[in-house]
């Protein structure tokens, strides 16, 4: 049977494009302001900013939850403004709060989320079955959701998001609230969902870490605008030197921090310097030959130091370069305001 032609993706080498899309919220708040990217398929792509910057306006264009007021989205092949239909059927999304009803048990949120896909019989059976075996949930199939520790509730949302084996899957925040282990089986299963499935992944994230093992690529988005975008390891190399960090003994006052500023700044070989409470940060051509050079400017100044490190570029470093602040621990779901 022939597929009809308006359901055929138009060719495209991507699996998301964003260009040039601008939205204003009522009250001339700009979310968007030309904001473009695009993904290439089988791909994890990051997207990455500060509370406010546009991330989560971004994620509902993309998933037709909001149309923006000009610019052009296709997600898998399909225009997202004119056959919002067609994507949703393409997509998958796992919203950083659950979707999953909690009194009912994990094997019927699966089977209800294939149900609303179309699936029946011997075929929805197979796949309830495939993904609770594939997220270690089988021994937990029959129990109420509300029984399940962060992790299987956390693997459940995503199992949900892939009954319908969708070719693009947009992931909200997946890891917060995990401990450690839990947190790096996410990372495993991420990282097979794109080997076994030929996958393109969407990703938000606070957890710097997190995207500096899984995403191919990221862009950094600020004011509705990209910022910076690229490989992790091509925007860790753009920073030259080491990083060097300072943590004072007690946070300074308002004088204090600009005493640290300039006690820094006027070290040669520094640059960059940052000052948030405590935590003192700069670039250095040479690390450790910089550390007790530091150190004994600041206690001449009456700032002593509690602790210090020197490392290696890292993707906190490159938030901190382009953003001016650290990733914040506090998070910003699909549903939030901007």
């Amino acid at each position: 049977m022939s597929v009809p032609p308006q359901t055929v993706p138009s060719p495209t080498p991507y699996a998301i494009e964003v260009a040039d899309v601008v939205k204003t919220y009522p009250g001339g708040v700009r979310a968007l302001d030309g904001l473009s990217f695009a993904v290439q398929p089988g791909q994890v792509f990051g997207l990455l900013g500060p509370n406010g910057a546009g991330k989560s306006t971004t994620m509902k264009i993309l998933t037709t939850l909001a149309r923006p007021d000009s610019g052009s989205v296709r997600v898998a092949g399909h225009d997202a403004l004119r056959r919002p239909d067609l994507v949703r059927r393409a997509i998958g999304v796992v919203a950083q709060r659950s979707g999953a009803d909690p009194m009912t048990s994990g094997r019927e949120n699966l089977v209800l989320q294939g149900r609303l896909y179309g699936l029946r019989g011997a075929e929805l059976s197979s796949r309830v079955e495939e993904l609770l075996d594939r997220f270690d949930l089988g021994h937990a199939a029959r129990r109420e959701v509300r029984t399940y520790s962060g992790g299987m509730q956390r693997r459940l949302d995503v199992a949900l998001g892939m009954v319908h084996m969708p070719r693009v899957l947009f992931l909200d925040e997946p890891t917060t609230g995990l401990d450690p282990e839990s947190r790096t089986a996410m990372w495993d299963e991420i990282e097979r969902m794109v080997t076994d499935n030929a996958l393109t992944i969407l990703l938000t994230t606070h957890h710097l870490e997190e995207v500096d093992r899984l995403a191919h690529r990221l862009a950094i988005v600020d004011h509705g605008r990209i910022v910076v975008a690229g490989t992790p390891e091509e925007l860790k190399g753009e920073l030259r030197g080491d990083a060097l960090r300072i943590e004072l003994s007690s946070a300074p006052d308002a004088r204090g921090e600009r005493l640290a500023r300039e006690v820094l700044a006027t070290l040669p070989g520094l640059r960059e310097v940052t000052v948030e409470g405590r935590r003192l940060g700069a670039r250095a051509d040479a690390g450790a030959a910089a550390v007790p050079m530091a150190l004994a400017a600041l206690d001449q100044a009456g700032l002593p130091v509690a602790a210090v490190t020197v490392a290696r570029p890292s993707m906190d470093d490159v938030y901190l370069r382009h953003v001016g602040r650290r990733s914040p621990v506090t998070v910003e779901p699909i549903g939030a305001p901007v």
